[in-house]
């Protein structure tokens, strides 16, 4: 598979004849919404775990030193908490973009975590899966955390990806000993007053 899934990915029609569906987001969705949505609601699906396993060649990378970005990992029992939004699907273009390195559209079953009305619904995410062109893998959290602290891309440094997440996460009020320990690895630039710290 080459790294630009935009093709593949706009050629999957599921929800094309809705007026407006359903998007998980579990990595820089849940903290960088700039596209226009309808409704937004904590979220999350069952089955999966957050990895910094995909490779970013054009967002928090170079082709030349790919930094690091999260994708889901099955694991039986497990679940992955994230940002649900209500979008309509000619937003889903975009999005074919900006997830483009890799990532392919995946069908899934969303559950609601605010009590409310339907309490879940059918809807999609953004899966980069271990036979993309990206793909990193597994590796030790100490190499993880060097590589996401020296990347840079377009989008700027892979660190502030990696930040960010783990910011949202704890004002979500969820707990992923992954992002956190790759967190806490960080080296502490000069000023920062400890956003990598999990407590």
């Amino acid at each position: 598979m080459s790294h630009d899934t935009t093709a593949r990915n706009r050629r999957m029609t599921h929800f094309d004849d809705h007026d407006a569906l359903w998007l998980f987001g579990y990595g820089s969705l849940i903290w960088k919404a700039d596209f226009p949505f309808l409704e937004r609601r904590c979220a999350h699906v069952h089955g999966w775990v957050r990895r910094f396993w995909q490779g970013s060649h054009d967002h928090r990378g170079t082709p030349e030193a790919p930094g690091r970005v999260a994708t889901l990992v099955r694991e039986p029992g497990a679940i992955c908490h994230g940002m649900a939004y209500r979008i309509a699907p000619e937003v889903l273009g975009p999005l074919d973009i900006r997830e483009k390195n890799g990532y392919l559209r995946e069908l899934t079953r969303l559950h609601f975590d605010d009590g409310g009305q339907p309490a879940g619904a059918d809807g999609l995410l953004y899966l980069a899966t271990e036979d993309n062109a990206a793909f990193l893998g597994d590796a030790p959290l100490d190499a993880i955390a060097a590589q996401i602290a020296v990347a840079h891309g377009p989008s700027g440094p892979n660190r502030d990806y990696l930040v960010h997440l783990a910011r949202a996460l704890r004002e979500l009020g969820v707990d992923d000993p992954h992002v956190f320990a790759l967190a806490a690895r960080l080296p502490h630039p000069a000023g920062d007053d400890c956003p990598h710290d999990p407590k």
